[in-house]
């Protein structure tokens, strides 16, 4: 009975382990509405690890960096810096960089596309909506050729379209956008895939 007690108590004071419970990845993604108001992507020296900007600003990375470490305890800046050491080479060259920058390479979408490539959470992209499960994180090429993330909510349209929790400029919102721009990437962060980002943290 104590050893049960023991289980239940723990299993309720820790975050929820990704791929068991998505649910929790989208209310930390949705808790972020109406807190994070404003578009800033302006470079910031940041704490290490755990590190992040003032809540009521932020940039497209950090909807997803933040529902991470808030919904399953996974925190991307510690992964990304850890693994981009382990192999800098296969991390896209597109910042003139020579080694890590811990302040910002987990707030770069081609990074987060990388990881989750290197930890197998890649899947085909599919025009349909049925592929696109809670807490399941997309990504896309906006005009100007620039790069966008976010995370399938566990609301719909009523045409069944799940919605995405995202920041696109005017702060976190939940919004019809999925097939709004071409997709670059389809990503679920499972248990195995969980495994991997713990352990590189």
């Amino acid at each position: 009975m104590r050893s049960l007690c023991l289980i239940l108590s723990l299993s309720l004071a820790a975050p929820a382990f990704a791929g068991s419970e998505p649910s929790r990845l989208t209310a930390a993604a949705r808790d972020q509405v109406g807190v994070t108001v404003t578009y800033d992507p302006a470079y910031a020296a940041l704490e290490f690890p755990g590190g992040d900007i003032p809540r009521d600003r932020g940039v497209c990375t950090d909807v997803v960096i933040r529902a991470l470490r808030d919904g399953w305890g996974i925190d991307l800046q510690l992964a990304v810096n850890r693994d981009m050491k382990a192999a800098f080479s296969a991390y896209p060259a597109l910042w003139g960089l020579a080694r890590p920058d811990r302040n910002i390479d987990h707030r770069r979408v081609p990074n987060l596309q990388t990881l989750f490539d290197r930890i197998g959470a890649g899947l085909p992209l599919d025009e349909g909506p049925r592929p696109y499960l809670p807490g399941d994180i997309v990504t896309w090429k906006l005009p100007g050729n620039l790069d966008h993330i976010g995370i399938v909510s566990d609301r719909r349209t009523a045409t069944g379209i799940p919605l995405i929790l995202h920041n696109i400029g005017a702060g976190v919102k939940e919004e019809d956008i999925l097939f709004a721009y071409p997709m670059t990437g389809h990503y679920r962060i499972g248990q195995a895939q969980a495994e991997r980002l713990k352990a590189l943290m």
